[in-house]
């Protein structure tokens, strides 16, 4: 089965590479935009056409796997992550960036056997670097080696997150009551690239000692867990306990010191799971 994981793996660095052409194509031309579950809640033609663009390029290869697709999804698929490989995609994470050509663009795949990652490819299109992990094997950027950041003390650091496209405002309270708490520990800075899977490589390559997120969906994080996990940090729920991509919520951190110093900050709530029980 790993040569079998390996053809796999190298099939979605192409079909990334791919993807990210015609994502840098369609910047030179008008971006018809369309909404889903808020006005800021956005998604393009493009987002579905490079969504299609990669599906259909894996099951010509591999008939017998499943899929789990942003737009997909949003079309009225099941979000069900079975024990079957299965291929978890976000053809453009970062859609409000894309939109405004803001230079943070990512094509996240993730493969699940068995509800385990196997390996994950972000692709930051704009910038042209590659992110790639296989479970095992460790987490490169563009070939070259990927490890977290050796900073322990929390005040040393900077935080990644994102504000989520919900305007609820209680929802909105308890991400401002976070980041709050999170400014006055007090920290370095809060950064946030527009895209979750851009965020989990910066933890990945040392840049930030820590993403959390809560409202993010599976497709989001999925490739992006694995490549921090690799590089030699650690991935937990918002309220310490062992992660779950189907919950909507993460922290991903260079070390358990810091990823626990986030959790005792964050003012937590669960959306809906990403689950066939959400849709």
């Amino acid at each position: 089965m790993a040569d079998l994981w390996q053809n796999a793996m190298d099939h979605a660095v192409a079909a990334a590479r791919r993807a990210g052409q015609v994502v840098r194509e369609a910047l030179q031309d008008d971006r018809k935009v369309m909404t889903k579950s808020s006005s800021v809640d956005l998604v393009t033609q493009t987002d579905q056409k490079v969504e299609q663009l990669i599906i259909q390029s894996v099951r010509e290869k591999f008939p017998k796997h499943r899929f789990i697709g942003e737009e997909s999804v949003a079309a009225g698929e099941p979000c069900v992550l079975t024990d079957g490989p299965t291929w978890i995609i976000d053809p453009i994470d970062g859609t409000t960036n894309f939109v405004h050509a803001f230079p943070f663009v990512a094509v996240s795949i993730g493969f699940s056997v068995n509800k385990q990652m196997e390996f994950g490819v972000v692709y930051s299109c704009l910038e042209d670097k590659m992110y790639t992990a296989k479970r095992g094997k460790g987490a490169f950027c563009n070939g070259e080696p990927l490890q977290v950041s050796n900073q322990e003390d929390i005040k040393q650091s900077i935080i990644a997150t994102e504000f989520g496209s919900s305007r609820d405002p209680e929802a909105v309270d308890k991400i401002f009551s976070s980041l709050r708490n999170i400014l006055c520990i007090p920290v370095h800075g809060v950064r946030g690239a527009g895209t979750a899977a851009i965020n989990m490589c910066l933890v990945a390559s040392g840049c930030v000692e820590a993403y959390y997120e809560i409202g993010i969906h599976v497709w989001d994080v999925a490739a992006g867990s694995l490549i921090v996990s690799e590089a030699g940090g650690v991935l937990m729920d918002v309220e310490g306990g062992e992660v779950d991509l189907m919950s909507r919520r993460v922290v991903a951190a260079n070390s358990r010191t810091i990823g626990e110093r986030i959790v005792k900050q964050i003012d937590s709530f669960s959306p809906p799971r990403d689950d066939a029980s959400s849709l």
